[in-house]
């Protein structure tokens, strides 16, 4: 099992999720985040003040799936979210040792299909 975060556009997020949908991803929590990369400072206006913005919204996924829909994932989130422009976000994986189903105590072994249906 792996999880992935992926720091996504605000903007790109519905093209983002219609993506993950159609490759059979359902499950997945999304968060509105802030943070700072290689995109530019921003000026803002608030009560007719100027303002530097230099954390900038952005969304942020997470997934937990299987190994085997991991490639697949990561590819759908790039061709979804990417505009080509500094701020496009990133994407990170990390190993997941378990899972517990919450209602139940059990451990769960149906996260977003973690049964490889393939193979």
């Amino acid at each position: 099992m792996k999880k992935i975060e992926a720091i996504v556009r605000p903007e790109r997020l519905t093209e983002t999720i219609k993506g993950l949908k159609n490759i059979g991803i359902t499950g997945f929590t999304v968060s509105q985040v802030v943070g700072r990369g290689k995109q530019k400072d921003t000026q803002g206006v608030y009560r007719g003040k100027n303002y530097n913005v230099t954390l900038h919204p952005k969304v942020k996924l997470e997934i937990v799936l299987s190994d085997y829909m991991v490639e697949r994932t990561i590819k759908t989130i790039v061709a979804s979210a990417q505009t080509g422009e500094d701020g496009d976000g990133k994407i990170y994986v990390y190993p997941i040792l378990e899972a517990y189903n919450i209602r139940t105590g059990e451990t769960d072994f149906d996260i977003d299909d973690l049964v490889n249906k393939e193979g």
